[in-house]
């Protein structure tokens, strides 16, 4: 598809994206309203915006919302050739007609204790001759004598050819059998994320600081640069080697790119003047940074730590923490509020602080 057809599809984040096709699929399993009945989604987006992870996400929200153990089976169509997808031919007993051996991806639990994701990844990079084998799929649920289970979500993804990726231009007759999405990269969706799956504070603080570092479009030259992917590859590196960055910039400068790691270790430096997290949350800091730099880190620093011990931090810690950011600039203040009051039964904990009560009752006007 050509770029001014991609203008004319929703741009959705991929939470957003989720959010939208478990309303769909939770209300068709309300209304007895079978999968095959609806259309296939298609994520088109860059590489690294999170497309694959947004369709396990799903699967995990699914099966929370519904009680039932949800596969996913994920093909990426890149590696099939249109005989793969068919399946194997063989002869009949007689010698006289052709079967096919059914493809592993059937093999499916039919059970209605299960729902079955087909996922179609890189449908876009696969050569039209296996694009076209995957029309049957998109539409059909089926390809030659082999059917999905009535219990099977097709879900397919793309890079789009303005991505700089392997990329083939979708024929208009398979591209009119599915819904489309632009997913696009999103901080706040993404931060979220991260800190729900312990992505590091020092990668969250640097792209809170500055979160067009989150997703940059890389030159025709460039094979690093920053995505959401590779931000988490950052993280994991952190964790695995040395949380100091600077000690590890060959294998960070590797994911991201080396200006950017630079800027990243450069940024990191300022976390080495943050207060004591323990002592904020103990009660008995009485510093207060002034770099913006240091105040992104801190405060992240705080929010994850009220993530990670939100199940047993105790109400007088919780006050603490709050009368100490209470006192920092509001911009400051506000993203800390907001972060924590994301966090899954913290809502009512806070209404117990004196010091939240006072900031909200001195900040109406921003709630």
């Amino acid at each position: 598809m050509s770029e001014t057809n991609m203008m004319n599809i929703p741009a959705l984040a991929v939470s957003d994206a989720k959010r939208q096709l478990l309303k769909l699929y939770i209300t068709a399993i309300e209304k007895g309203i079978p999968f095959k009945k609806l259309p296939t989604p298609f994520y088109w987006g860059s590489p690294g915006v999170g497309k694959s992870e947004s369709v396990y996400q799903l699967a995990d929200a699914l099966s929370a919302k519904t009680g039932k153990k949800v596969n996913v089976t994920d093909v990426r169509l890149l590696l099939f050739s249109p005989v793969d997808l068919r399946g194997v031919p063989v002869a009949d007993a007689n010698r006289e007609f052709t079967n096919w051996l059914k493809p592993k991806i059937f093999d499916m639990e039919a059970g209605e204790d299960y729902i079955n994701i087909l996922f179609l990844d890189e449908l876009s990079a696969a050569p039209q001759s296996v694009q076209a084998a995957a029309y049957q799929i998109c539409l059909d649920r089926k390809i030659g004598e082999h059917r999905l289970p009535d219990n099977c979500i097709v879900i397919a993804a793309g890079n789009r050819t303005t991505d700089r990726s392997v990329s083939y231009r979708m024929p208009n007759a398979l591209a009119n059998r599915l819904i489309h999405f632009n997913i696009i990269s999103d901080f706040t969706s993404w931060k979220s994320w991260a800190m729900e799956n312990g992505v590091s504070p020092k990668v969250i603080a640097y792209l809170s600081f500055d979160n067009t570092r989150l997703c940059v479009e890389p030159d025709g030259s460039d094979l690093a640069y920053p995505t959401p992917r590779s931000w988490a590859f950052v993280s994991t590196l952190l964790s695995t080697v040395d949380d100091d960055p600077e000690k590890i910039h060959s294998l960070i400068s590797g994911c991201v790119g080396n200006d950017t790691a630079i800027e990243f270790e450069s940024f990191c430096k300022g976390v080495l003047k943050m207060p004591c997290i323990d002592d904020i949350f103990a009660g008995k800091c009485k510093e207060y940074p002034k770099a913006h730099d240091v105040l992104y880190a801190l405060i992240t620093a705080l929010a994850g730590t009220v993530y990670n011990r939100h199940s047993t931090l105790t109400l007088q810690e919780l006050e603490n923490v709050c009368r100490y950011v209470s006192c920092l600039p509001q911009d400051f203040v506000m993203v800390f509020m907001k972060d924590i009051g994301e966090i899954d039964g913290m809502n009512k904990r806070l209404m117990k602080c004196r010091s939240f009560q006072q900031w909200i009752s001195k900040n109406k006007e921003y709630i």
